[in-house]
C-alpha cells in the first residue's frame, strides 16, 4: 500500500518562485516606503500573502488590500514567470502518477495564478485537481486546512484513498494536522528541517528521490483520516 492521494505545495516544492515572489513584495511595499534587498524577502514564500504582511508589517485591513493589489500588479503580468521547476520534479510527478495515485496541487497562491504557472511550465497535465486561493483571501484566513479539504472532498468523497501532503514550510505540515492527515516536509524548498519538525512532519525528505521512496513504498503506517 502506498499514499494513493498526493496533494503537493506549488512555492518551493513543485518549483523555486524566488525571483517573482520577492520581486512583487518589493515592488509593493515600495509603494509605502519600505524599501527591502530581495534576499531578505525570501522568507515570505510560502505563507499566505495576506498573513505575511500583516504580521511582519502592521498593516491595516486597508493598508493590507492595497498592498496585495499592488503585488498583484507586478505579480500576474511578470512575477508568475520569473519562477523554475525544480529538475527532478517531472519525473517524480510522472512516477507516482505512473504508481496509481491522484495529485493534486494543495497551495496558499490564488488558484488563477497557480493554474497559469503550472500550464506554462507544462506540469498541469500531472495534477487531477488544483486547490488553490480565493482572489480575497478566504480559503486561507485559518491556515491551509480548506485548501486541503477542498482537494480531498473533489477527489475522495468517499474517503476511500490515503492522503498526504507534502510541502517545504509549517503552514503545509499545520494544515495536514488539521485536516487530519499525513504530511511530509520536503528541505529542497524554503523551510529547515527544525521548522517542519517542530510542526509535526509525519516524515521528511532531503530530495526529491527520498520523497519519491516515501510515496512509493514508505507507507504501511501510513495513519488512516476522518
Amino acid at each position: 500500500m502506498f499514499y494513493n492521494l498526493c496533494l503537493f505545495d506549488l512555492d518551493g516544492t513543485l518549483t523555486d518562485p524566488k525571483p517573482g515572489i520577492t520581486r512583487a513584495f518589493q515592488y509593493a511595499l515600495s509603494a509605502f516606503g519600505i524599501q527591502e534587498e530581495l534576499d531578505g524577502l525570501a522568507k515570505f514564500i510560502g505563507p499566505p500573502l495576506r498573513e505575511t504582511i500583516r504580521q511582519h508589517y502592521g498593516f491595516s485591513s486597508e493598508e493590507t488590500e492595497k498592498a496585495v493589489a499592488v503585488y498583484r500588479e507586478y505579480f500576474s503580468q511578470t512575477g508568475l514567470y520569473e519562477n523554475a521547476v525544480y529538475p527532478e520534479i517531472p519525473n517524480l510527478l510522472q512516477r507516482v502518477k505512473d504508481g496509481g495515485a491522484a495529485l493534486a496541487v494543495a497551495t496558499s497562491k490564488v488558484t488563477l495564478y497557480t493554474n497559469q504557472i503550472l500550464d506554462h511550465f507544462g506540469l498541469g497535465k500531472f495534477f487531477d485537481f488544483v486547490s488553490g486561493d480565493e482572489m480575497d483571501g478566504s480559503l486561507t484566513l485559518n491556515g491551509k486546512r480548506n485548501v486541503i479539504l477542498n482537494a480531498i472532498n473533489a477527489l475522495d468523497p468517499e474517503r476511500a484513498l490515503t492522503p498526504v501532503m507534502i510541502g517545504d514550510r509549517m503552514h503545509d505540515i499545520r494544515g495536514a494536522r488539521d485536516a487530519g492527515i499525513d504530511s511530509v516536509g520536503v528541505l529542497w524548498g524554503y523551510g529547515s528541517r527544525a521548522e517542519l519538525e517542530e510542526a509535526g512532519a509525519t516524515r521528511i525528505a532531503e530530495t526529491p528521490e527520498a520523497l519519491l521512496e516515501i510515496l512509493l513504498r514508505r507507507v504501511k503506517d501510513a495513519a488512516p483520516y476522518n
